[in-house]
């Protein structure tokens, strides 16, 4: 009997790239070392399949890429074989793309694995329903007359967001305020080239959230780090400061990454200083109602009679960061041009997918979305914050993560960096304060992973990285 032949391949579905891809790569780096040779045969899709305990079609997506690569060939008489005649050595993928430099992206390609901010619930996420709704509109889209979508966003999902701010935020708007954009960045982005602040001050939360500090820089504009205590942005510190800056963003629902509502009292005093001082707030709600302890505060822009205020939002915490979906509300004063600048540089993303989302929320799946996660993210919350308290550390509920405290002679960024071995990606908390002050030390862990002994393991894991440390 002729023994199928066995490939060195192995699989880790604890990796975040899937299986026919690591598949792909194990047989193309077997090929590159020369382990398989030009004319060998491969197992057929039944046997390694079996052999990696993994489905036919997962190996036969795997053989499907290695053949557009030009490494195997396959026929109903020969089976599938690797390439009598291989491309150049050079062609052949073995070489991951190399992670750029700046600090930006080692969140965005290098934190994986259990405690990862940023990122919702997976095992609760409505797959079903959205790929439902993202085909029927996708479907109606092509089946329509062909036209340039409106850059703004489809008038329905602008309307139906509208209703939503109403409803759960208090901001009343007319749908000709809101701008659909490619997420929180996009809105940013749009904001900026609108109101051209090049060489302006702009106050900043310190910590803060380090890309929205970026892209004020990238905007020309030099940063006041304001501290954030139990009432949020202390204007008081900002106007001791910098009476003058131009702009002030601010998280002021739940401010990340310390949690806090800005008070009613300091909400009072940024408005006011906006509107004598001619300056502008962006206001990030980059929650929105999704908050764990309370009812959600009503959104600062909901207080502003002056049109000072700009409003961003985003469906990356609520829905999925996958979607990259965004919004705007501009005062009337800068609808035209923001209007101008979506028109020509920034349109709307996908309508199709806008489409889904309004039906998403519109059929009522969005609220029971947002009710089915609070409790599961309050209940995750409370239950990682008993385990490591009960191991002897301190642990407190910030939004949509848990801070767990490090004593100041640990560095956190030592920490992250042998967690990682671990499998494991909390967040340092240094890394949201702003270069050149004072920071605080701290582990920023993220609320995605299911409860069970695997999350359990890695509270272990993590307890027992930090003892080393200590």
């Amino acid at each position: 009997m002729k023994r199928t032949p066995k490939l060195p391949v192995n699989i880790d579905r604890n990796e975040q790239i899937s299986l026919s891809e690591q598949i792909r790569k194990g047989v193309t780096d077997a090929i590159s070392k020369g382990l398989l040779a030009p004319g060998a045969r491969l197992p057929s899709w039944l046997d390694l399949a079996a052999q990696l305990g993994v489905s036919r079609g997962t190996v036969k997506s795997a053989y499907d890429r290695l053949k557009d690569d030009q490494l195997v060939a396959s026929s109903p008489s020969q089976g599938t074989r690797v390439a009598p005649f291989l491309p150049e050595k050079n062609n052949i993928p073995t070489i991951s793309e190399p992670v750029p430099n700046s600090a930006l992206y080692r969140d965005f390609l290098l934190a994986r694995g259990f405690f990862q901010m940023g990122i919702p619930a997976k095992d609760n996420f409505p797959a079903t329903t959205l790929a439902r709704l993202f085909s029927a509109a996708m479907r109606a889209r092509m089946s329509s007359q062909q036209l340039y979508p409106d850059p703004r966003g489809e008038i329905e999902f602008r309307t139906e967001i509208a209703a939503q701010l109403a409803l759960s935020r208090g901001l009343k708007c007319h749908p000709s305020q809101i701008f659909i954009t490619s997420g929180f960045t996009g809105a940013l982005s749009v904001i900026l080239q609108a109101l051209k602040l090049h060489g302006e001050k702009a106050w900043v939360e310190n910590p803060g959230f380090p890309p929205a500090r970026k892209a004020l820089e990238l905007a020309g504009l030099s940063l006041v780090a304001v501290p954030v205590d139990h009432e949020g942005m202390n204007i008081e510190f900002g106007l001791s400061h910098a009476k003058d800056a131009a702009l002030a963003l601010v998280t002021a629902g739940q401010q990340a990454p310390l949690g806090v509502t800005l008070s009613l009292k300091r909400r009072a005093q940024l408005l006011n200083r906006a509107d004598q001082n001619h300056s502008w707030i962006i206001e990030d709600d980059y929650l929105g109602e999704l908050q764990l302890n309370h009812r959600a505060a009503p959104a600062l822009a909901s207080l502003d009679s002056k049109g000072r205020v700009i409003y961003t939002g985003t469906f990356s915490k609520t829905i999925s960061p996958n979607l990259r979906l965004g919004f705007l509300v501009a005062p009337p004063s800068l609808i035209d041009i923001i209007g101008d600048i979506v028109a020509t540089l920034s349109p709307a993303p996908e309508p199709a997918l806008q489409m889904a989302i309004r039906n998403f929320m519109h059929e009522g799946h969005f609220l029971r979305h947002l009710r089915k996660m609070k409790r599961l993210y309050h209940a995750r919350s409370q239950a990682l914050c008993a385990e490591f308290n009960q191991m002897g550390h301190k642990a407190e509920i910030k939004g949509l993560s848990i801070l767990l405290q490090l004593p100041e002679t640990v560095q956190d960024e030592t920490i992250i960096s042998q967690a990682s071995h671990y499998g494991l990606a909390p967040s340092a908390l240094s890394r949201w304060y702003m270069p050149n002050t004072p920071s605080h030390s701290g582990l920023l862990l993220g609320l995605a992973d299911p409860e069970g002994k695997d999350l359990l393991q890695a509270c272990k894991k993590l307890d027992h990285v930090i003892r080393n440390q200590s």
